[in-house]
């Protein structure tokens, strides 16, 4: 396939450690999955860099009012808003996400620096009375929240380039908190050109330090630092566990895999339920953790599902990222197109049906339909974290609930019926951290409470309002009125 290149000059990124430009002579090269060019190169951090940020972001007492956070925050959403072109392109160049959908990160990044705004406008305290038994007292008990002590170390993958570093950096800016962000080497671009809106909206510089190195080198600094209280990390669930047993008493707030469903009753609107199988499998080239990565098909209308899926996969274009018509660039890159391709094999070989798909060059991934997919095949019982959509079916509620709780992940799920019974069925009975009715596993928004349980995550949740609350210390005082 003859690809023509799209960059010029490839650029040479510097660090920012407490809003300073840091050079330096080692780098790392971050190229477009499409092409396989440098796009540009970042440099590679040295332990010594870690300890160096900390040192000052821990040094620096944030002193922002809360209207100083909000404005700050409104003002980088109105930069990056009249970016949006361009910082587009940008997370395409280096993730290789189609236009479409880095143009869709884009103005959810906007949502989440507006939900933020509003957040440090907030009064979070409470107010409790102490007379409410026969032995209490003429006394009010009242709580105020903190900003931490010490210093969020935050550590980001590629996915979403921007939309992951935002939903960390964001709430830290709206509670008063200082944080050093360790975005993957994959993917660093967004993370450094966001640090650069935020100083332009008027952060201090030690507020936030974006350090870019090989994690080889430097995530277990990232992990021990003795100024570091919370440890806040998006990723897969090895290095989340990893990171469990190493943080040892500090805060941590783990976001990690989803294996999760839809599940189509046989009294859905299959076209309907089509529509946003497609969508959930195929968006951002399936590389979500709330992507839908297992379809659980009553047996009745199996066939007709199928059928209406088909025809939505034949028709989800892929190719070049940068072109506007298409609806999916690649994967992250051919090592993960490679594994996607292997386990779809793996599944055939052990009887599922190719219908669509399975068709690799480099980095590009096509869109995949198999059926006949059964829970101990590899693609279904390991989060298989590209656009491969595989079909199973069920005999009633029970057998469906049964089949999405056998997997390790417990993150989100999305349900098609009109059955008010057995959708709250669905609600009470599914190990997992979202029920959406009608909608993709993925819906939600920016300020909403989102995580998962089991291997998807610690409980623990995500969103502008559930950050906000874990970046922070409750203060608990009383006053005899």
């Amino acid at each position: 396939m003859s690809r023509a290149s799209v960059i010029d000059t490839p650029r040479r990124e510097p660090m920012r450690i407490a809003g300073d430009l840091v050079h330096s002579d080692r780098v790392i090269e971050v190229r477009y999955p499409w092409t396989g060019e440098v796009v540009a190169t970042v440099p590679k951090a040295s332990v010594e860099d870690v300890r160096r940020a900390f040192r000052i972001a821990r040094e620096y007492q944030p002193t922002l009012t809360r209207h100083e956070r909000y404005k700050i925050l409104m003002k980088a959403g109105d930069i990056i808003a009249s970016r949006k072109a361009e910082i587009a392109r940008t997370i395409t160049l280096e993730s290789g996400l189609c236009i479409k959908d880095t143009t869709y990160e884009v103005g959810r990044a906007s949502d989440v620096l507006l939900f933020a705004a509003q957040h440090a406008l907030q009064d979070d305290g409470q107010c409790f009375s102490c007379d409410l038994t026969h032995h209490g007292k003429q006394r009010r008990v009242y709580t105020m929240r903190e900003p931490i002590m010490g210093v969020i170390s935050a550590i980001t993958p590629f996915n979403h380039p921007l939309n992951q570093v935002i939903h960390k950096v964001a709430p830290s800016v709206a509670t008063n908190n200082r944080m050093v962000l360790k975005p993957t080497e994959k993917t660093p671009l967004s993370a450094l050109l966001l640090a650069d809106v935020l100083y332009e909206a008027g952060l201090p510089g030690p507020m936030l330090t974006v350090l870019t190195g090989d994690p080889r080198e430097i995530a277990d600094e990232m992990l021990t630092n003795e100024h570091a209280e919370i440890v806040t990390f998006t990723g897969g669930v090895p290095i989340g566990k990893y990171i469990a047993s190493k943080a040892v008493y500090k805060r941590q707030i783990l976001e990690l895999g989803g294996n999760d469903p839809i599940i189509v009753l046989d009294d859905a609107d299959v076209e309907k339920a089509a529509d946003l199988a497609a969508g959930g499998s195929y968006k951002n080239s399936g590389q979500r953790c709330t992507a839908v990565k297992r379809m659980f098909v009553h047996e009745k209308i199996a066939t007709d599902f199928t059928e209406a899926l088909l025809a939505r996969t034949r028709a989800w274009t892929y190719g070049d990222p940068l072109d506007p018509k298409v609806d999916m660039g690649t994967v992250i890159d051919e090592q993960a197109a490679r594994l996607f391709e292997r386990r779809v094999n793996d599944a055939v070989a052990q009887g599922a049906r190719l219908l669509h798909g399975n068709v690799r060059d480099g980095a590009s991934y096509s869109p995949t339909l198999i059926d006949k997919v059964r829970g101990e095949m590899e693609v279904v019982r390991e989060e298989t974290f590209g656009p491969v959509s595989p079909v199973m079916t069920f005999k009633d509620v029970d057998d469906a609930i049964r089949q999405v709780n056998s997997t390790a992940f417990g993150l989100s799920s999305g349900v098609c019926t009109n059955r008010l019974d057995d959708i709250m069925r669905f609600v009470k009975e599914l190990n997992v951290g979202s029920v959406n009715v009608w909608e993709v596993p993925g819906y939600r928004l920016e300020v909403t409470p989102f995580g998962g349980i089991k291997d998807s995550g610690l409980g623990y949740k995500e969103g502008v309002q559930e950050a906000c609350k874990s970046f922070t210390n409750t203060k608990t005082y009383s006053l005899p009125w």
